[in-house]
């Protein structure tokens, strides 16, 4: 099948990933299942920066952010911080990133995503104190492991669309 060749592609196919990212996000899985469901508008941020960093920048994860914490009735800007700065940090190590075998890779995202979760974390207990175990940071762990299936996903993705 012949890739569409479109220099607006990334207009539409970045945004409909960022928004099937956020059904999966609230896709309702028994309570068993939903310890394990990672944070896929992270994942899916990580990917877009790391791969069209001159498109999908801090900007665009703030306004996903804002998205995000609309849709899971959470305070709003906590989502937006974590993704700003997990963007920003992408965005610094890109090149790096990049170039680094997928084991180490996944180290990395783990390493982002323990740090959204730690500042969406920080902004909860600003409001009230939580009760945290070690099944919050599950996301992060699962995360890290479904990283390659992320990446092969939407590399293809955008190959299919030329979106350089």
């Amino acid at each position: 099948m012949a890739a569409v060749k479109s220099s607006s592609a990334g207009l539409i196919v970045v945004p409909l990933s960022l928004v099937v990212a956020m059904a999966l996000r609230i896709l309702p899985l028994p309570r068993e299942l939903f310890v394990f469901n990672p944070d896929w508008t992270a994942l899916f941020l990580i990917y877009w920066t790391i791969a069209i960093p001159d498109r999908v920048g801090v900007g665009t994860a703030w306004l996903t952010g804002l998205f995000v914490d609309t849709l899971t009735g959470r305070m709003l800007g906590q989502h937006a911080l974590a993704y700003s700065l997990i963007a920003y940090i992408s965005l610094r190590l890109y090149r790096r990133l990049r170039l680094y075998p997928l084991p180490q890779q996944s180290l990395w995202i783990l390493l982002l995503l323990l740090i959204s979760q730690s500042l969406v974390l920080w902004t909860q207990n600003i409001k009230n104190m939580n009760v945290l175990n070690w099944v919050y940071w599950l996301p992060s762990f699962t995360g890290a492991l479904a990283w390659p299936a992320v990446l092969t996903i939407l590399r293809r993705v955008r190959r299919r669309f030329s979106i350089f």
